[in-house]
């Protein structure tokens, strides 16, 4: 049998290999492996490449998520908005901060959440949204902006998933997801598209004022060392991860089409199967699949399922297999199974299958088939 990965980085890092390498080389024959100008070079790549005026880069994406919070000044037991179908660093941060997150319902469709169902969430404590660009492409980020300011409230995008994703707006101009809200959030996780080789993440904003303050929050409240003029966090890119990421960056648009071409194919041989829906694309956004996520149709086993592949050496996966209401550290009072049943009933339904940039014909002629053998 083939050899089938959900990501494959081994063949994606041969590609590259003279490249990476000799970055690497560069950051360790200057030893600058903290802050190094490798650093500041692939702030100004990213900034250039989204079209927002400030990256500031951190440790993490879940960094950045809190970087992000503490950067708005809310205050204990203000409401922040998330939806409830997502990974939990989304609500992690919300609550290490002691604000309250204020869980959301989700399209069925896209995975995302909408506007509609952030006004109905909308409370005098909400002080922030927090949509998530979920497997790749982003939430209809026009209409929520126009409830952010109604209601006077901030927007932090987490485009952990979709960097590189296009939203449309209505009037056709397009604008790169995470760029749009008051502060965009990304992570560089390995699996991701554009990933390092350990972790990584970095904030983006057109705020000037925001981009300060985040860069002394990330960097111990300091902009003068030994000058603590607010609290802060010790979070960073070292310099290694950063030239890495210098290199991938610049092909990060042919990655992203490799991923969709991959996505296009499976569309073409899954869609007529009556017992799965294929990934809803959404009209104002393009779509980067960092996941490939299959919605099934009652009542097939997903597990089932999932043991068959298994047995022909296909990997998937499930994200997510619990909503954030159920998950025993975000339990509370406010919510009881059977709240959100979209999101209940996706955390049943949902199963991603290998996606990614060194994906080749034959791997995925192997996948369907695997699949349409489930049920003849």
């Amino acid at each position: 049998m083939m050899k089938i990965q959900m990501v494959d980085l081994k063949g994606q890092y041969a590609k590259i290999k003279p490249e990476v390498d000799q970055a690497i080389q560069n950051v360790i024959d200057t030893t600058a492996f903290i802050n190094g100008p490798q650093v500041k070079t692939f702030s100004a790549d990213l900034a250039e490449y989204l079209g927002v005026k400030h990256v500031i880069t951190c440790a993490n994406g879940t960094d950045a998520l809190q970087i992000a919070l503490m950067a708005l000044g809310l205050e204990q037991g203000d409401e922040v908005i998330v939806p409830c179908f997502t990974y939990v660093a989304t609500v992690e941060v919300i609550a290490l901060l002691k604000l309250k997150p204020v869980v959301t319902e989700v399209d069925p469709d896209t995975f995302n959440i909408t506007a509609e169902l952030i006004e109905k969430a909308i409370t005098p404590r909400t002080k922030a949204i927090v949509p998530v660009h979920l497997f790749g492409q982003s939430a209809d980020m026009a209409a929520i902006m126009a409830v952010a300011r109604k209601h006077k409230l901030y927007v932090i995008e987490d485009t952990a998933q979709a960097l590189g994703a296009e939203y449309i707006g209505i009037d056709g101009s397009s604008k790169k997801a995470g760029t749009i809200g008051d502060i965009g959030c990304t992570s560089f996780f390995p699996s991701k598209n554009l990933g390092c080789y350990g972790d990584g993440g970095a904030l983006y904003t057109n705020n000037d004022e925001l981009a300060t303050l985040i860069r002394k929050i990330a960097n111990h409240g300091q902009a003068k060392k030994y000058h603590h003029e607010v609290i802060g966090v010790n979070s960073r890119l070292d310099t290694i991860q950063a030239a890495i990421l210098s290199v991938k960056l610049r092909q990060l648009d042919q990655y992203c089409k490799a991923r969709r071409d991959a996505a296009d194919y499976y569309d073409q041989y899954l869609a007529g199967l009556s017992w799965l829906q294929i990934p809803k694309r959404h009209q104002n956004s393009t779509h980067v699949f960092h996941q490939y996520t299959l919605k099934l149709v009652d009542p097939v086993d997903r597990n089932a399922l999932k043991d068959h592949l298994l047995s022909l050496e296909i990997p998937s996966m499930v994200y997510y297999p619990i909503p954030l209401h159920l998950q025993e550290a975000f339990k509370t009072p406010d919510y009881n199974e059977g709240d959100f049943p979209v999101s209940e009933r996706l955390c049943s339904q949902v199963l991603s299958l290998p996606v990614h940039t060194e994906m080749e014909t034959e791997q995925q002629d192997y996948i369907i088939a695997g699949i349409k053998s489930f049920r003849k």
